[in-house]
């Protein structure tokens, strides 16, 4: 199959966007829109790299892909919209291989309305995915880390350390609790996008998605706001089964492990009901874990054991090898 007949095989038959002008077929997509600001967010997949067909299916892949992007888009309080692909192809991967990418992708595109408007294709040596997204927001109602302020809570949706438990026990033959609820976890997650929908009439959220663990994620609302966040560790939600994993390992996964895609944020304690009620209307749970304090000396700390602890920025870094 050709590069055209793989675009024409992956296109949609029809859009769901009613602002899309012109979408797959030409040299770029066209869509007008006036009345909403326009987020973009965009990642790279290389293939053993961020993943290996080892651990998950290529429909997975694209799946994980597509959602990472998402999560980025529901982080910044935006309903995504459009998304486009671009894919190297290295000479062993088959045209049914590359469709079953675009269809992991096209699956969760579709429960969110996603249109495909484009993308490009090339031979390469190493199997590589970019996606591009494109959402809309009600203007000024764009979520920003630098939002955060003395006396805010912190809080997270959902239970944390879950992906990394999933890879895990695809990585590691044992007998599990739960085993196919975590490896879904970590290979169909799900972003929070009706969560930051429902928050939307909230005046001030600071939020970042966890897609490198949450010491990470709350550092970077702390450092863009000019404040300190305080994390308790045994507020940390976790699955009641995340027990059964060694001890350090559970603290690793849950501050570090990152790939959760929820999303942790802060907010005045006059709005925490209004951010628990949404959680409701999404159909799940989020949990208070923290505070914002003024700025001293570091920028994230975390209560454990009655004591106080630096919290460091550590988990995934794409240039820690990258040398000076």
């Amino acid at each position: 199959m050709d590069e055209f007949s793989f675009i024409d095989s992956i296109k949609q038959d029809s859009y769901r966007q009613s602002s899309l002008i012109k979408g797959v077929g030409d040299d770029a997509a066209v869509f007008r829109q006036s009345s909403e600001d326009i987020v973009v967010a965009v990642d790279t997949f290389v293939e053993n790299v961020h993943f290996s067909k080892e651990t998950m299916d290529l429909f997975h892949v694209g799946h994980r892909i597509l959602a990472a992007n998402i999560s980025d888009i529901a982080a910044m309080g935006a309903t995504p919209a459009f998304y486009l692909v671009s894919i190297v192809v290295p000479k062993h991967y088959t045209s049914m291989e590359c469709k079953n990418i675009f269809k992991g992708m096209q699956s969760l595109a579709t429960k969110y309305r996603m249109d495909l408007i484009g993308g490009d294709t090339v031979a390469g040596e190493e199997m590589s995915v970019s996606v591009t997204v494109l959402g809309y927001v009600t203007k000024t109602k764009a979520r920003y880390r630098s939002a955060a302020v003395e006396g805010d809570l912190v809080f997270v949706t959902g239970t944390l350390g879950d992906s990394q438990a999933g890879f895990h026990i695809l990585t590691n033959t044992g007998a599990y609790q739960d085993e196919t609820y975590y490896v879904n976890k970590h290979r169909l997650p799900v972003p929070r996008v009706e969560f930051a929908h429902y928050i939307n009439e909230i005046d001030r959220v600071a939020l970042n998605d966890i897609s490198d663990g949450i010491g990470n994620e709350a550092a970077e609302i702390a450092a863009s706001s000019g404040v300190t966040i305080q994390l308790n560790e045994h507020k940390i939600p976790t699955t009641e089964s995340f027990s059964q994993f060694p001890a350090d390992l559970q603290f690793k996964w849950k501050l570090f492990g990152g790939e959760d895609f929820e999303l942790v944020g802060t907010v005045s304690k006059n709005n925490w009901t209004f951010v628990q009620e949404a959680a409701n209307k999404a159909g799940i749970d989020v949990t208070e874990i923290g505070y914002v304090r003024p700025y001293r000396h570091n920028h994230v700390y975390l209560h454990k054991d009655n004591r106080l602890f630096p919290l460091k920025k550590d988990g995934y870094n794409h240039f820690k090898q990258v040398k000076e």
